[in-house]
């Protein structure tokens, strides 16, 4: 059954208050690297109160060279990451969205860039593969994901007892209409890689556009310092209200966001302006 606008807006789930969590990290080129210190962070956020909590794009890699993710890529359903990712949310009991991992493509030479969400209980419960694909180039920096990564075709969200969660993975942060596709949320999550150069000019601005035009919360983590490949991320996780207010946030290293997600602050937004119930496209 396809719901109305207002049917969506007003069926969604009533807890009060979920506390939510990123986790920022300086990915290195070897994956068990990564994964302990994923887990620590994450260990941390838990002991903080954190009941939802995100990784960043490519957090289990971040390779010398962008081939490496193809030679590391893993199976749907089997491998060393998705485990990892299964027994961290079974063991905390935690909502935990895996930022990207390589799974395998429709080609060998490529794959998809994924993210994977599990249940408190480790259970898989959503699936996104990155639509679109950075292309970069200023002077001596160039960036192309085409050359070994294959686009997703489908946008994907999951239910939570707060409501809605979709998610995103970096470069999807420039188009709006992929935020529209998801429906209305109560969270948006933007795991992301973005560069330094494009992050300090855009970064901040398109994450508070997308919290204040679809009146949600939007939960940024990303990789935020010098990689031993030479690139230079970003930074600065952070989490944004419905009215693009910054309520926290991580400017450089590894380190966590973390906040709040409160029903009441979606409604009150909401209520106020209403911008939700008066678009007409």
């Amino acid at each position: 059954m396809n719901l109305s606008r207002d049917d969506a807006l007003n069926n969604e789930k009533t807890a009060s208050r979920l506390r939510v969590a990123a986790v920022q990290m300086v990915s290195t080129p070897r994956i068990d690297d990564n994964l302990t210190a994923a887990a620590h962070l994450i260990a941390d956020a838990v002991a903080q109160g954190a009941e939802l909590i995100a990784l960043p794009e490519y957090f289990p890699i971040m390779g010398i060279h962008d081939s490496d993710k193809v030679a590391l890529q893993e199976h749907d359903g089997h491998g060393t990451i998705q485990d990892f990712l299964a027994g961290i949310a079974r063991e905390h009991g935690i909502w935990l969205i895996g930022g990207s991992l390589p799974l395998s493509a429709s080609t060998p030479d490529k794959v998809l860039n994924t993210s994977l969400v599990y249940d408190p209980q480790g259970r898989r419960v959503a699936r996104y593969d990155k639509i679109h694909l950075f292309g970069f180039q200023q002077g001596a920096e160039c960036y192309d994901e085409s050359a070994t990564i294959e686009a997703g075709r489908r946008v994907a969200a999951f239910e939570t007892p707060v409501g809605r969660i979709g998610l995103s993975i970096c470069y999807d942060l420039r188009f709006p209409e992929l935020y529209r596709a998801l429906g209305v949320c109560s969270l948006l999550i933007v795991p992301a890689a973005f560069t330094e150069t494009t992050g300090r000019a855009h970064w901040e601005i398109l994450l508070r556009a997308r919290a204040i035009e679809n009146q949600c919360y939007v939960l940024a983590v990303a990789q935020g310092g010098q990689h031993e490949n030479g690139r230079e991320t970003h930074g600065n996780s952070m989490l944004i209200d419905p009215w693009g207010l910054i309520l926290d946030r991580k400017s450089k290293g590894p380190g966590i966001v973390i906040g709040d997600l409160e029903q009441s602050r979606l409604e009150e937004v909401r209520a106020s302006l209403p911008a939700l119930r008066h678009r007409v496209m």
